[in-house]
């Protein structure tokens, strides 16, 4: 094989060999950001995909970047079992939530506090798929619950069937006295006779 023929082909191999790769990563998959109100609990949704088969080594890892951006901190870890932090501001308030084969990895993370504002990041590794995308969750923990349209359309469904139940009501008793009236008339009439 003469020299840029050959070059041509270990490049056309090189480019197949890493779509082959790319395609065979783990892709996770979180929401961008949550809301969560002060003292409550929230589960942290993460769910993945791999070209693999499940591996009995899959591996889950959950840490936490705080909002002052200083180091990452571990916040779960999942090999064959969940294990639980023996340290830390997570500490015996993480619990797993997930399901591995739904392809599941969820937390909950128990008695949010302000100091938890930050960003979450769900790794997931299954062998031989040990690369790809990390999630990314911004928690924002806040003292109240602000008014969003969810709010605003529970308040308008909630007024539609207060409205329609008022409507029912004052047709009922409207009917109920158009009998009565027509009940006297029909007496009135049947004594003028």
């Amino acid at each position: 094989m003469d020299g840029p023929s050959w070059l041509g082909a270990v490049l056309f191999l090189g480019v197949q060999l890493r779509a082959l790769w790319l395609a065979a990563a783990v892709e996770v998959h979180t929401s961008k950001e949550v809301d969560a109100v002060n003292g409550t609990n929230l589960r942290l949704k993460c769910t993945f995909s791999s070209s693999s088969p499940i591996s009995q080594h899959l591996s889950v890892t959950w840490n936490f970047q705080p909002e002052d951006l200083s180091s990452h901190e571990p916040v779960f870890y999942y090999l064959k079992e969940p294990y639980k932090l023996s340290a830390g501001r997570f500490k015996e308030r993480v619990t797993w939530d997930g399901n591995i084969e739904r392809h599941d990895v969820s937390i909950v993370i128990w008695n949010l506090q302000p100091t938890d504002n930050g960003t979450f990041t769900c790794q997931v590794k299954n062998p031989p798929d040990v690369d790809g995308t990390i999630g990314e969750v911004r928690l924002r923990v806040v003292q109240k619950v602000h008014f969003s349209e969810i709010h605003f359309l529970a308040v308008a469904i909630g007024s539609a069937c207060v409205l329609m139940i008022i409507v029912v009501i004052v047709v009922i008793i409207c009917r109920h006295h158009w009998k009565k009236a027509q009940e006297k008339r029909t007496e009135v009439a049947d004594t003028e006779l």
